[in-house]
C-alpha cells in the first residue's frame, strides 16, 4: 500500500520552504528599493534564490557548498551590504540565516545526535548574549554580534550530523582544506601585483577583509594539513604527498606575508605542541624554520617594532602591543565594579571607547582581546559562559585522544591556538574563520561519539597514530 502522507522530514523541509518564500515575498519590495544601481547587490537576489532552491532539495549539499566557498566570499559579500554601518545587512546575513535554519532542521529531525552538554553551554552563552543585546547602548551592532554567535553555534551543531564516521571526518577535513584553494590563488595574484613595490609595508589579505583573518584561517588549514600528512588513514601516493607538501609550503609563505605576529606565534605553538606530543624532531625543524624566517627583512621589522614605542607619553607613537595594553588598562580602570558581573551590554566596548580611551580619535575601537571584550560587554557571567564552551570541547577532545591520538592532538592544538590569539585580537568578529574553527571542534566531538557508539574501543588508540616519538 502506498503511503498517503509525507514523512515528518519532508513536512519540515516543505514548511521551511514556505516560510522562506513568505519572508522573501514580504521583504523583496523593500530590498529592491535599497539595492540601487549596485551590480553586486542586484546579483545577490538571484544568488539567494539559487541558494534557497538548493536548501529545499538538499540542505547537506548547501552546507557543503557554503563551507567550500565561504573563505572566498568576504569581499563579495561585503559589497552586497545595504543599510547603515551599525545595522547593515546583505547576502552574507541571508547565508547565515540559512545555516542556522539547516542546524535547526537537523536537530528537529534527530535531536538525540546533539549531546546535551554541547547544546547547554552554547544556549547559556547565547542567552547571556541576548540579555547583553537588550541592555546594549548600541543595539544595532549588538544584534549583529549575537546573530554571528548564533551562526557559530549552528555550524558547530551541523558537525554532529555530517560527521558520523571516520570517513565523514576525513571528508570534512578535505573540504576545509579545499576551501583554501581560491584564497591561495587570489593571494598569489595579489603578491604578483605588489611585487614591484616591495613587501616592507605589504600585508596580504587575499579574499578576506583583513590580513589577520587570513592569517588565523591559514593557521587552521595548516593544522588540518598536518593531520592529512601524518595520518595513515589518508593513503597518499608519493606524488600526492610531494604535491601536498608543496601546497603547505605555499600556505606558510602566505602566512608570513600576512605580517600577523600572533598568527606566527600560534603556528609556532602548533608545531611545538605537535613535536612534544608526537615527533620530537619537529622541534628541530621549527627552530630551523624560525631562524630562516628571521632572515626575512619584513619579519625582522615586524618583530623589532615591538621593541619601540612601549611608553605612553605626549606625542609618543605606541607600537601595536603597547597600544593594546593601554586600551585594556583604560577600559578596565573606567569600569564600575557594579558592572563586573553583567557588563555594559553587547558591543558596548566600542560605544564607550571614546569616553575611556584617550587615543580613541572618534573611532569605536574593539578591545583586540576577546576576554577583555567579553568582560566589559557581558561581565564575568558572559566570560565564564564563553570559556565553558571551550572547556566542554576540550573534554571531548581529551576523550577522543585514546581513540584517535592524531586527530585529537591536532584539534587540541587548534583550540589552544585560538585561545592564545584571542588575547590579542578581535576573534569574535571574524565570522568566516569562526565557522571553520567551530565546525572543526564539532567534528572532533562527533568523531569521539561515533567511535564510542560503534564500539571501536579495542585497538582504537592506533587509529590515526603518527610516526612514534623519537
Amino acid at each position: 500500500m502506498k503511503k498517503s502522507s509525507l514523512d515528518s522530514s519532508q513536512m519540515l523541509v516543505i514548511g521551511a520552504a514556505v516560510m522562506v518564500a513568505v519572508l522573501v515575498g514580504l521583504i523583496l519590495p523593500v530590498v529592491a528599493g535599497l539595492l540601487g544601481d549596485s551590480y553586486a547587490r542586484l546579483a545577490a537576489l538571484p544568488v539567494l534564490f539559487v541558494l534557497g532552491g538548493i536548501f529545499i532539495f538538499n540542505k547537506r549539499l548547501l552546507l557543503v557548498l557554503v563551507l567550500l566557498l565561504r573563505a572566498s566570499g568576504d569581499i563579495v559579500l561585503e559589497s552586497t551590504r545595504v543599510g547603515s554601518t551599525g545595522a547593515s545587512a546583505g547576502l552574507g546575513g541571508a547565508i547565515n540565516a540559512l545555516i542556522v535554519l539547516i542546524a535547526l532542521l537537523y536537530f528537529i529531525e534527530k535531536p538525540r545526535l546533539l549531546p546535551p552538554k554541547a547544546a547547554l553551554v552554547w544556549i547559556i552563552l547565547l542567552a547571556v548574549e541576548a540579555f547583553g543585546v537588550v541592555v546594549s547602548p548600541n543595539p544595532g551592532s549588538g544584534i549583529k554580534t549575537a546573530l554571528a554567535m548564533s551562526s557559530y553555534f549552528a555550524v558547530f551543531v551541523c558537525a554532529f550530523y555530517v560527521v558520523r564516521t571516520q570517513e565523514d571526518f576525513r571528508y570534512m577535513v578535505r573540504l576545509i582544506i579545499a576551501s583554501s584553494i581560491i584564497p591561495v590563488l587570489y593571494g598569489i595574484v595579489s603578491i604578483g601585483l605588489n611585487a614591484g613595490g616591495g613587501f616592507s609595508n605589504f600585508r596580504l589579505q587575499s579574499t578576506f577583509t583583513h590580513p589577520n583573518i587570513l592569517a588565523f584561517y591559514l593557521t587552521l588549514v595548516i593544522s588540518l594539513g598536518l593531520y592529512v600528512l601524518k595520518s595513515p588513514t589518508f593513503k597518499l601516493s608519493p606524488l600526492q604527498r610531494y604535491g601536498f607538501v608543496a601546497y603547505m609550503g605555499v600556505l606558510f609563505l602566505l602566512l608570513l606575508l600576512t605580517q600577523t605576529r600572533s598568527a606566527w606565534a600560534a603556528c609556532f605553538l602548533l608545531f611545538v605542541m605537535y613535536g612534544v606530543l608526537f615527533e620530537r624532531r619537529y622541534l628541530a625543524y621549527i627552530l630551523v624554520l624560525c631562524c630562516l624566517a628571521l632572515l626575512v627583512p619584513s619579519v625582522q621589522q615586524r618583530l623589532l617594532d615591538l621593541d619601540a614605542g612601549n611608553t605612553v607619553a605626549t606625542y609618543a607613537k605606541l607600537n601595536s602591543f603597547a597600544w593594546r595594553v593601554y586600551l585594556w588598562e583604560s577600559a578596565l580602570n573606567w569600569m564600575s565594579p557594579t558592572r563586573y558581573l553583567t557588563g555594559y551590554g553587547v558591543e558596548s566596548f566600542g560605544y564607550y571607547a571614546n569616553v575611556f580611551f584617550p587615543l580613541a580619535g572618534n573611532v569605536e575601537w574593539k578591545a583586540h582581546n576577546v576576554f577583555v571584550q567579553l568582560f566589559f560587554d557581558v561581565g564575568v557571567v558572559g566570560l565564564v559562559a564563553y570559556l565553558a564552551v571551550f572547556y566542554q570541547c576540550f573534554r571531548a577532545l581529551v576523550k577522543l585522544y585514546p581513540k584517535d591520538r592524531l586527530a585529537a592532538g591536532i584539534l587540541i592544538c587548534a583550540l589552544v591556538d585560538y585561545l592564545v590569539v584571542s588575547a590579542s585580537d578581535n576573534m569574535l568578529s571574524y565570522l568566516a574563520f569562526n565557522w571553520y574553527f567551530w565546525i572543526a571542534m564539532g567534528m572532533g566531538w562527533s568523531l569521539y561519539l561515533s567511535q564510542e557508539e560503534s564500539g571501536e574501543k579495542a585497538g582504537a588508540g592506533s587509529v590515526g597514530r603518527p610516526v612514534p616519538v623519537r
